[in-house]
């Protein structure tokens, strides 16, 4: 949020310098979604349609109704939590691509948790069944932590190779220990009713996840602004040199914020599982950690920003599956042009690692 600074020599508090931090900080979100639209124009051109008429009827289909803004805040809704994960860690210096598999492992937990436990606990299965999978997913992103604060290890290899090994080994444990001898193949069994995340606007798929989502980002949004180990990381992040000189734990801080990354992802992984899916299988993921990877960069690591783009994200997924019943605008459009933001997103990213590099 913008902060009022002080007019030289009348003492008056004056927004205009926050405000105008304010309106470059929007200007560089909004142009690369502009120019991602713009690329989205000329490919449907290319193809024979009208470019207006496609995204009058996307933002139809994405805000158009209540049940449409449902099903928009539902797609959003994984985006919240892996955005957040994403930016604690960018946020800090620290490039981790591996809250995907941090997500699957979480549902995973939340989704055997919510089926074996036994239903006479009544309601607390659901909060048993996410702390099971933000425990599981913050130990599976603390061990990355750890080989790059105390061995030095990359973090984009290891958490990328790990992505791939969460995959597995999910795959592999939901077709043997947890399979489900009622459901069939490749799944779990359903978790009991009481563990169910209420929904929010009947009968779309809306739940109460979406809520702790935005509880998540608000969390993320205090601990970046107002605590001393979230402004310690921000100075990790910036320079690792003048943050080891001023006494900060350089490791620790590392190995912390890739917890906190993990377990956050596993709230998302917990809450997809018991609010939208109601078990684990395969392809649990639709690739949200790196969708989330993309919102976060997008948004530069600001909590409004994340809420903006997993919005805009969410809306995009919801309106690209319906467009084709009532056009012959294929679903590839969508990817167009989530693919242009993401462009901006990794050049970002490269930004970030070479003024890291620069730092060290």
């Amino acid at each position: 949020m913008a902060e009022a600074t002080t007019e030289p020599g009348s003492g008056r508090p004056s927004l205009v310098p926050a405000l105008e931090r304010m309106a470059a900080d929007i200007l560089r979100f909004a142009l690369p979604v502009l120019f991602a639209f713009f690329v989205g124009a000329v490919v449907l051109a290319f193809i024979g349609e009208n470019p207006l008429d496609t995204y009058a009827l996307m933002l139809s289909e994405g805000f158009g109704s209540s049940r449409r803004v449902a099903a928009t805040l539902s797609a959003a809704t994984p985006l919240l939590f892996t955005a957040v994960a994403t930016a604690i860690c960018f946020r800090s210096g620290v490039f981790n691509v591996g809250v995907d598999g941090a997500f699957v492992l979480g549902g995973l937990a939340a989704a055997a948790a919510g089926a074996l436990l036994p239903v006479a606990l009544g309601w607390s299965i659901a909060p048993l069944a996410m702390v099971a999978a933000m425990a599981v997913a913050g130990v599976w992103l603390y061990v990355p932590g750890l080989l790059l604060a105390r061995l030095d290890v990359d973090e984009v290899v290891s958490t990328l190779m790990l992505n791939f090994i969460a995959l597995g080994l999910s795959g592999f444990l939901v077709n043997t220990l947890l399979l489900s001898e009622t459901s069939g193949n490749n799944t779990t069994d359903t978790i009991h009713a009481v563990a169910e995340l209420s929904r929010l606007m009947p009968p779309s798929t809306l739940h109460s996840g979406f809520l702790i989502g935005l509880a998540c980002v608000a969390a993320y949004w205090v601990w970046a602004r107002w605590t001393p180990a979230g402004y310690e990381a921000k100075l990790v992040g910036l320079n690792q040199r003048f943050a080891r000189a001023v006494g900060i734990a350089i490791p620790a801080s590392i190995v912390l914020v890739m917890a906190i990354s993990g377990i956050v992802a596993g709230l998302g992984g917990a809450s997809h599982a018991l609010g939208q899916v109601h078990k684990f299988s395969d392809g649990f993921s639709a690739g949200y950690g790196f969708t989330g990877m993309a919102v976060a960069l997008l948004a530069r690591n600001s909590a409004f920003g994340i809420v903006f783009g997993a919005v805009l994200f969410g809306a995009l997924a919801s309106a690209g599956t319906t467009i084709q019943l009532f056009s012959d605008v294929p679903l590839d459009i969508v990817n167009v042009i989530e693919g242009t933001v993401m462009i901006f997103a990794v050049m970002e990213l490269g930004r970030l690692s070479l003024r890291r590099g620069r730092a060290s």
